[in-house]
């Protein structure tokens, strides 16, 4: 796997083409489906406002949950298949088997429909639901629970739209921040806290789980060109994919 940082130029080329590009995203009807961590979700969004949602709640290891969600999202909006755009599909990082199928059946739906299929990273899903005026100046780090003390991390330098490369390592090897750090995911509230102690300003905010309605939103960037685009291949923490860079 290889992470994409956002530099000076991209950030440029991105701010240049989000006006032209809204119009874009705003006509896309988008079916998105999430299954990496501990809630599996279903999204219908047209036009960036959500038409219809159906959420899960359970342990890690809940799939045959999805399929009947997502015919209840479509039924709910009264959307037919066909007039599907695109199907998004949260990649992770996340357990095998929630990854796994959701994957399986985007794909499914997106060749079945003659679609796009979009991938969208944990990381970047829990990022889209913080205000940019509270991003000004900070980083933010997605940190997901990954047992034994370790967790999944996925880091957006300050300004940054896409994240680097995901790393699964021990609290107690976290990398120094260069500044002040927003945490979200499910294990903000630790990795806020073991930053704390060693001197760094660092704050756990929400959300702490994916939606597949954000999934939704940040695939309907990628399909107006504001965000590069990203494949529905999975970045699995079970078993690990990644490890911090040697």
């Amino acid at each position: 796997m290889r992470g994409l940082r956002q530099g000076f130029f991209a950030s440029a080329i991105w701010r240049k083409h989000a006006t032209d590009a809204a119009t874009r995203f705003h006509a896309m009807l988008i079916l998105a489906l999430e299954g990496a961590l501990a809630r599996c979700s279903v999204a219908l969004v047209k036009d960036g406002t959500l038409l219809a949602q159906a959420l899960h709640e359970a342990p890690r290891g809940h799939p045959a949950a999805l399929p009947p969600m997502a015919e209840q999202v479509l039924a709910e909006a009264g959307a037919a298949p066909a007039s599907l755009d695109a199907i998004a599909v949260g990649v992770g990082p996340g357990g095998f088997t929630g990854l796994r199928t959701a994957i399986a059946l985007a794909e499914g739906l997106a060749q079945a429909l003659g679609k796009p299929v979009i991938g969208v990273t944990t990381g970047e899903a829990l990022a889209s639901e913080i205000p940019p005026a509270a991003r000004v100046g900070q980083a933010l780090w997605s940190v997901l629970d990954q047992r034994q003390g370790r967790v999944v991390l996925e880091i957006f330098p300050p300004g940054a739209a896409l994240p680097e490369a995901p790393m699964i390592l021990p609290l107690a090897d976290l990398p120094d921040p260069a500044g002040p750090v927003l945490l979200v995911g499910d294990a903000a509230a630790p990795v806020a806290a073991a930053l704390q102690a060693r001197g760094f300003v660092a704050r756990a905010c929400p959300p702490a789980l994916p939606s597949a309605g954000a999934v939704a939103r940040v695939a309907g960037q990628r399909l107006a060109g504001v965000l590069p685009p990203r494949s529905a291949a999975p970045l699995y923490a079970e078993p690990p994919a990644t490890t911090r860079p040697g």
